[in-house]
């Protein structure tokens, strides 16, 4: 993958996690190198945690879709396209990772990227 898309996801993940976040929040950024135990593959993670409002099961479903699109203010009420988790989502997987999400409403989001190095 270019740096310069990894870069951008790594951007993306991290202004999200900042803009959900309130003031004087906390957002950890995570990495490591895990090797696939089935296969030669060796793949870098990269995981974003943040503490803020985290969002509901309807959101999560339609997290990754253009269609219905709901974009929520962020915590100083910024704003956004919603598209770029839906851009990072199409780069990761056609460079053959992942990216999955965990998050509950009112106690933040996590996000894990796997790249293969």
């Amino acid at each position: 993958m270019q740096p310069i898309i990894t870069k951008r996801i790594n951007r993306n993940l991290l202004s999200n996690a900042i803009k959900f976040t309130p003031n004087l929040g906390e957002v950890h950024v995570l990495s490591e190198q895990i090797k696939d135990e089935s296969s030669p593959k060796e793949f870098i993670s990269i995981t974003v945690v943040d503490h803020g409002i985290g969002m509901d099961n309807t959101t999560l479903e339609n997290l990754f879709t253009i269609d219905n699109k709901s974009i929520a203010l962020g915590t100083n009420n910024e704003t956004g396209t919603g598209l770029g988790l839906v851009l990072c989502k199409e780069f990761i997987e056609k460079h053959g990772g992942s990216i999955q999400v965990q998050s509950a409403k009112n106690k933040g989001s996590k996000f894990t990227v796997s790249l293969p190095v």
